[in-house]
């Protein structure tokens, strides 16, 4: 890993990522993501695809299937019946994770686990409508970092 002048790590490039998920229904899915406040860029959205805002640099290419099979000679995953990738996207608070998750299941979606509290850290997740499985989650990041201090030395006492 490259050092900066003060002996730290380099921050790494700022660079955007894109997403390409698979849909059936692009319509269907746009007026699913649209409900939980996302919205789409118009310059890279067309009846083929539709470029998914979801925060600053992060975007999830929604391409109807045919066209996303141009990417690949690979066969397409089916989300239903098995998983290539979990989105998943941070939230500011607990009640941003609950927010969210009430704005999925109202727009149609399932959730497919039951929410995961650990006291530092809070999830749940969500299945849209072509069955891709997203993760919202809430970090208190001073207290992970007080629990993961508190696991080394409780490992170390163990030796």
């Amino acid at each position: 890993m490259a050092k900066n002048k003060s002996g730290g790590a380099k921050p790494a490039p700022e660079r955007k990522i894109y997403v390409n998920l698979p849909v059936k229904n692009l319509k269907k899915s746009m007026a699913f993501f649209t409900k939980l406040g996302f919205t789409s860029d118009p310059r890279f959205t067309n009846q083929k695809a539709a470029c998914l805002i979801i925060g600053k640099n992060i975007y999830a290419m929604l391409l109807v299937g045919k066209f996303f099979k141009a990417y690949t000679k690979k066969k397409i995953a089916d989300a239903a019946k098995s998983t290539e990738v979990i989105v998943a996207l941070s939230a500011a608070s607990r009640g941003e994770v609950d927010s969210l998750m009430r704005k999925a299941l109202a727009a149609g979606a399932t959730e497919p686990r039951k929410a995961e509290d650990y006291g530092w850290m809070y999830g749940r997740s969500f299945e849209d409508p072509d069955s891709h499985q997203w993760e919202i989650g809430y970090m208190d990041e001073a207290a992970a970092a007080k629990a993961m201090a508190k696991s080394k030395s409780s490992k170390k006492s163990k030796r």
